[in-house]
């Protein structure tokens, strides 16, 4: 079976359509742990006033985290996209 441009274009359709998957749920993702991170750390204040400073930094350290995560899955995606390892694997399974 030869390798047809179809065949690559299917997969380069595919992949941006995971893409698009991938980085929705990334955001999503990334939008509940910051207000899970925020509403706890106000409902921490909310009980015991004097552990607010050690709560708001706890809270940027995780935060930090929180926003770290979109970063790398939109590395993920950029490699899926540019560098897109599914050709070469359809390439070398069909012996083109």
């Amino acid at each position: 079976m030869e390798v047809t441009a179809n065949m690559i274009a299917d997969i380069y359709s595919a992949t941006a359509i995971g893409v698009g998957v991938i980085l929705a749920a990334a955001g999503l993702g990334s939008a509940i742990g910051w207000g899970l991170i925020c509403s706890k750390t106000l409902e921490g204040i909310a009980r015991q006033p004097e552990m607010r400073p050690a709560l708001m930094t706890n809270m940027f350290i995780f935060a930090g985290l929180m926003e770290s995560f979109p970063f790398i899955i939109l590395a993920f995606a950029m490699w899926f996209l540019f560098a897109n390892p599914f050709v070469g694997a359809m390439k070398a399974a069909l012996g083109a």
